[in-house]
């Protein structure tokens, strides 16, 4: 598989009444194609989600959408554009970073949480020293993160609810 220069296809998710933020790296191919975040079926990050609000698990991209909504969540990535092969985080380079200040000029976002290891490196180089704002790193819900079962996970995300 090549490596390829790769924009960023998905516009943030947020409105006014967003209160936490969710970044991830970059979109994985299956995020790409679907349009919308932790498109993976592998990846995961809703069933997660859901079991920390417990609430039905989102299926559809509209399901999904509102789900975050209903719940205050704002969701996008770092990273704005790169080069990438297919999903690899450890392949990523050339990084331009997303500005975040479109999300956080429009909602009260009291915390940042980062969704992995790649995501807070590539917020700490190319995010932070922009909006000199701390991100909470969760452990990645990738299927690459084998160390970490749904239960772990389920209890390091739930700080997300608090």
């Amino acid at each position: 598989m090549e490596r390829k220069r790769i924009e960023h296809p998905i516009p943030p998710l947020y409105n006014e009444s967003s209160r936490i933020l969710i970044l991830g790296s970059f979109p994985s191919v299956k995020s790409r194609e679907s349009m919308f975040f932790y498109g993976h079926p592998q990846n995961r990050f809703w069933r997660v989600v859901s079991a920390v609000y417990q609430d039905d698990l989102p299926q559809t991209v509209p399901e999904k959408r509102e789900f975050l909504l209903r719940h205050h969540i704002a969701a996008w990535d770092v990273i704005k554009s790169c080069t990438i092969t297919g999903s690899s985080d450890a392949s990523i380079r050339d990084v331009t970073a997303n500005d975040l200040r479109q999300i956080l000029d429009t909602a009260p976002i009291e915390k940042i949480y980062v969704n992995g290891k790649t995501a807070e490196k590539m917020y700490k180089k190319y995010t932070e020293p922009v909006i000199e704002r701390k991100a909470i790193v969760l452990p990645s819900t990738s299927p690459a993160n084998a160390a970490w079962n749904m239960d772990r996970l389920i209890e390091a995300w739930s700080v997300i609810k608090e």
